[in-house]
């Protein structure tokens, strides 16, 4: 009698959906960058820092080098220590404070570093957000500016942009640095200019430092700042050379047609002949874009959420397996 019965989706299926996500609420995505990893960031640094300045207190008699202010010099030493430049102005020379400096650096430079550029990226993050919104609230006659700066597909500023943005930072950092260093430090516009190219790629020769109160004061920030802009300019740069590299691999792989030493290897499931999916994973697979691994993890998965073991995942296989 139910031969010639339409059959619909129930009604209650979204409401019965919704219900088994409150009972059992999904796990959310990790977020990185987020204000709070930013915080959790700054605090350590802090942290981290007062540790040093405390060690630095304790101990810097054994220390020696040019002195304006006991709290200045050993922010700046802490400083310059994390940052990996080495002007040298300030050396230890116990046998204590030489372990302190080593643990110091190694801890910094690996810890501290990685927490650092969670924060820039998160700022670099929040700039960009701003500049699509902005770039995409200008209208339909800028469509060709809009396409430069902005991915449309991807929905994210381009690299080339991004790396823009970046260099413009560094550019900026090294320019204040300069002013600072002649007006503060009283060093020619060659050597301020040499000092600060010097100083925010972490080369630091220590033929020119900061000697004055002023000066260290500036540094403990400017230096702070400026090397990570630095650091991640370079990211950018490198980013868009694999960028690039990647694309001319990817046209590469979608252009190629299947050939018949292919053919065993894109049929997954051995039964003489490639399916669309098969085709599909199987490219995938050459894009780099998921392994063998990962397609094995996904099956998995799948199987365990088919409880029926029909090939399908229905609602009702949902259900039963949150149970």
């Amino acid at each position: 009698q139910f031969m010639g019965t339409n059959l619909h989706r129930s009604k209650t299926a979204p409401a019965i959906a919704v219900l088994n996500d409150i009972i059992h609420p999904t796990i959310p995505k990790p977020q990185f960058g987020s204000p709070s990893i930013v915080r959790q960031a700054f605090v350590l640094v802090l942290l981290y820092l007062s540790l040093g300045v405390i060690i630095y207190w304790f101990n810097r008699s054994n220390f020696v080098g040019h002195e304006t202010h006991p709290i200045v010099d050993v922010l700046y030493f802490c400083i310059v220590t994390i940052c990996t430049i080495g002007y040298g102005d300030i050396t230890p020379n116990s046998v204590t404070t030489k372990l302190f400096s080593i643990l110091f650096v190694l801890v910094g430079f690996g810890f501290i570093d990685m927490l650092l550029s969670g924060m820039i990226s998160y700022v670099l993050d929040l700039q960009e957000n701003y500049l699509l919104r902005t770039v995409q609230h200008g209208g339909q006659k800028k469509d060709s500016t809009r396409s430069y700066i902005i991915d449309v597909k991807k929905g994210r500023m381009r690299i080339r942009m991004k790396m823009g943005l970046a260099l413009g930072v560094v550019v900026l950092c090294i320019g204040i640095g300069v002013g600072a260093m002649h007006f503060v430090e009283s060093l020619g516009w060659l050597d301020s200019f040499y000092l600060s190219v010097m100083s925010v790629t972490t080369v630091g020769y220590g033929d020119r430092v900061f000697k004055t109160l002023p000066g260290r004061l500036f540094a403990t920030i400017w230096l702070f700042v400026s090397t990570l802009a630095v650091a991640r300019a370079f990211l950018y740069l490198a980013e868009a050379r694999v960028g690039k590299r990647h694309r001319k691999m990817t046209k590469w792989v979608l252009d190629h047609d299947l050939t018949i030493s292919e053919f065993l290897p894109a049929d997954i499931d051995n039964n003489g002949f490639v399916s669309k999916l098969e085709f599909v994973i199987y490219k995938l697979k050459e894009l780099g874009k998921v392994s063998e691994k990962d397609i094995m993890q996904i099956c998995e998965t799948f199987d365990r959420l088919d409880v029926g073991n029909c090939g399908k995942i229905t609602l009702a296989d949902l259900v039963e397996s949150h149970h």
